[in-house]
């Protein structure tokens, strides 16, 4: 553990009030969990577990099932992705029962709010927002068995302590196991919120601690794990669909005669697409339905199709890229502002000037995406990889004009998300076709190419910066403009601008000490669908923010690290609303403060484990990047080697991450280690390009990931444990935004070169002659 007691965490029992919050700057538009408008002030504001819509619920008779085996079942309401937050919460509610890590199992939860609380999976809020009330579930049960004990044994329940997996009466020694127990103690009421004794930290047998497995490990090594393309049914059909090649397009005209002549091919079916903005719906175009998912995709490539592209097929990443340049130079919205930046530029020793270039990029999960579908009496039950289960049964229900309560979601295991299956847009096609086909289960199967093609991308960016060096080399003046669609583009008129949600993604709550400051917002359209993606624009500006501080520190002929660590000014605890951030990852700023003592502690705890300032030859260099996201600090230094002819060898990875408390180290590690071989992908290899309004990439081919070269030799994640009494962070995300950053300033040490439009890719070649 952290030193933080973990057992004095604050324990909330407020309204629970919408989803959150992502105000677009300067209006009330608010993306909220039915993704409708909201005023953001016609109701006292939530933080938390609290702000989600149905919030958190903690009894135990809806989470737990005991057997006359003591065999414990415990009912996991997130969505597994690889993040492991089945092992994860189990453990939480394993250690307050007291139970058997052996006779744990876990099964997943459907979609059903009302009865688990909220199950979006997304956020890296999971643990922190689940913590509290899973603690509070194990505890209940573990008391409800020391009852039922006493009652047994007719002894006060004073004397009866529950002791890994059963209950033993203090005084005589006698004992009796949960499951000997199980049945009594079901038929007691639940203890009181305030009856409950929670473990102290010391007493933890698996939260904090090392040596848990995975509660599902072994099913998914050995392949009895269920994901979305796994559920078999009798008789079922499967279907591939074509869909337009320009988002917005329609369909002109369908020659369907030479498909059904595919042997196994069933029907062809129009599926009606939504006018824009499509927010989840799906995109429309025609699918094939066959006896196999072979012969679906056979009579696609079979069919004839005519498509009316719509105003988006002007979508040109050259070109955009120019007009975004154009913004960046010009004044945008000021969404942050202190000092006078003019007055500091007009009298600064040294002025530095850069423009910091993202493209878009592709979630690309390994498993792409896929839904089966059942439709028969007026209802629907589906089977799929979703991140987002209730908002997949609102939309199901209002697109087959059926009642909420006639539609069911079955979870499977995800294999891999990263936001893309938080958008149910693939589900709503199953469920569409299902209904063609009253009475048969029906899979509607993504390729490759329609997952790259077709999905929901992380936005593209362009970010401009402006710095000035006073005599002294301090940094006197900072200009900063983000150009980037925004996500607000699926649910409402294009806003133009980042919305409240992206701003503070690094952006306006940016911590350094600076006297003169400027953020600005330039308008961009979005031309495509723009969706979350593992740690969404965090990514953009920490990349811009992080790059631009160690270009400056170059220029003062500074260490980057000192000038790094200078500008972060003395330890503060900054409250993210002073910094117009009014989002802070939907929590509270008294609790969440942006805490520069503690942004400091990784930056010098990943320094000193890399061996910072040590000597290395030319083409050898350390890099070194610093981000604040999601309620974590994560700090990275790479070890990097440019040979001559351009290939890159990270030799090694230092990540000091800061939490808060640990409650599965094993599953933290290995997060960040995913996080930094992600990020690499994203710095060096991925793109996703428009010609015509078309997606230029197909398969990964083409949309690169990164492979085992490009991943570091060694990733050594060192843990940063906070002074005090801190909650619980988040840990899916923060790890991806410092990689990039980290990465360009270490090829500027080693060669001198500087990174500044992503990919990479062959940007390195010659370097040595240049």
């Amino acid at each position: 553990m952290s030193g933080t007691d973990i057992n004095d965490f604050a324990v909330a029992n407020l309204s629970r009030r919408g989803f959150l919050k992502g105000v677009a700057a300067g209006g009330a538009l608010l993306i909220a969990a039915s993704w409708g408008a909201r005023d953001v002030f016609a109701e006292e504001r939530k933080y938390g577990a609290d702000g989600m819509e149905h919030g958190w619920v903690d009894d135990p008779k809806v989470f737990l099932a005991l057997g006359a085996d003591g065999l414990v079942t415990f009912v996991c309401s997130r969505s597994e992705m690889g993040q492991g937050v089945r092992t994860s919460l189990a453990m939480v509610v394993a250690d307050e029962l007291e139970a058997d890590w052996a006779m744990m199992r876990v099964v997943q939860a459907p979609g059903d709010e009302q009865r688990y609380g909220n199950q979006d999976t997304d956020g890296s809020r999971s643990m922190r927002h689940w913590f509290e009330p899973l603690r509070r579930c194990g505890a209940a049960a573990r008391q409800m068995l020391e009852r039922a004990a006493a009652e047994r044994w007719q002894v006060p329940v004073g004397e009866c302590r529950a002791e890994l997996h059963k209950i033993v009466h203090v005084p005589s020694g006698r004992s009796l196991g949960y499951g000997e127990l199980a049945e009594a103690a079901a038929a007691l009421p639940v203890p009181a919120r305030d009856s409950l004794r929670l473990k102290a930290p010391e007493r933890f047998r698996y939260i904090g601690k090392e040596s848990t497995r995975s509660i599902d490990g072994a099913d998914i090594v050995n392949g009895r794990a269920v994901y979305g393309l796994d559920p078999r049914f009798e008789n079922m059909l499967y279907a591939v669909v074509a869909r337009p090649p320009v988002y917005g397009g329609k369909l002109k005209a369908l020659e369907a005669s030479a498909a059904l002549q595919v042997p196994g091919v069933v029907r062809v079916v129009e599926i009606a697409g939504s006018p824009l903005p499509s927010e989840f719906q799906p995109l429309g175009g025609v699918a094939v339905v066959a006896s196999n998912t072979w012969a679906a995709i056979k009579g696609r490539q079979a069919l004839q199709l005519d498509w009316e592209d719509g105003a988006n097929a002007v979508y040109d990443s050259v070109a955009y890229r120019q007009a975004m340049s154009a913004a960046a130079k010009a004044p945008g919205k000021v969404v942050r502002e202190a000092g006078d930046v003019e007055a500091a530029f007009a009298g600064a020793g040294r002025l530095v000037e850069a423009e910091y270039y993202i493209p878009h990029l592709a979630q690309a999960p390994m498993e792409p995406p896929v839904a089966t579908a059942y439709f028969a009496d007026g209802a629907c039950e589906v089977w799929a990889p979703s991140q987002a289960p209730q908002v997949t049964r609102e939309r199901i229900a209002e697109r087959l004009g059926i009642p909420f309560d006639k539609v069911k979601v079955n979870v499977t295991l995800l294999g891999g998300g990263f936001g893309r299956k938080s958008k149910p847009d693939f589900i709503l096609e199953a469920a569409v076709l299902a209904k063609e086909f009253p009475g048969r289960h029906l899979r509607v199967q993504w390729t490759r190419e329609d997952d790259l093609q077709h999905s929901y991308f992380h936005t593209v960016s362009l970010e401009y910066l402006r710095g000035a060096l006073d005599a002294d080399g301090k940094p006197s003046a900072w200009l900063h403009r983000s150009v980037a669609p925004s996500i607000g583009a699926l649910f409402g008129p294009d806003p133009r601008h980042e919305n409240a949600v992206e701003l503070g993604m690094g952006f306006v709550s940016m911590p350094y000490a600076l006297p003169n400051l400027r953020l600005e917002n330039p308008e961009a359209a979005a031309h495509t669908r723009v969706g979350w993606y593992r740690s969404v624009s965090n990514i953009p500006h920490a990349f811009a923010v992080q790059s631009f501080i160690a270009e400056l520190a170059a220029a003062a002929g500074r260490d980057h690290r000192d000038f790094l660590l200078e500008l972060l000014g003395p330890a503060r605890k900054i409250d993210p609303h002073s910094l117009g951030d009014t989002w802070n990852h939907g929590e509270s700023p008294t609790l969440y403060p942006i805490d520069t003592g503690r942004l400091r502690a990784v930056i010098e705890e990943a320094t000193r484990q890399a061996g910072w300032g040590r000597k290395l030859p030319r083409g050898r260099g350390l890099g070194l990047a610093v981000h604040y996201s999601f309620v974590t600090y994560v700090a990275v230094v790479l070890d990097v080697e440019v040979r001559d002819d351009g290939t890159l060898v990270v030799h090694r990875a230092d990540m000091a991450v800061d939490c808060g408390p640990q409650v599965n180290p094993e599953r933290i590690r290995s997060q960040m280690e995913g996080a930094c071989v992600m990020g690499l992908g994203n710095t060096v290899v991925s793109e996703i390009s428009f010609k015509a309004g078309r997606v230029q990439q197909s398969n990964l081919h083409q949309y690169e990931v990164a492979r085992m070269p490009l991943a570091p030799k060694t990733i050594a994640v060192h843990p940063v444990r906070p002074t005090g009494e801190v909650p619980l962070g988040g840990v899916g995300e923060p790890g991806v935004p410092p990689v990039g950053p980290a990465l360009a300033n270490a090829i500027f040490a080693a060669t001198g070169r500087r990174i500044r439009d992503l990919p990479i890719r062959d940007q390195l070649k010659g370097w040595r002659e240049a």
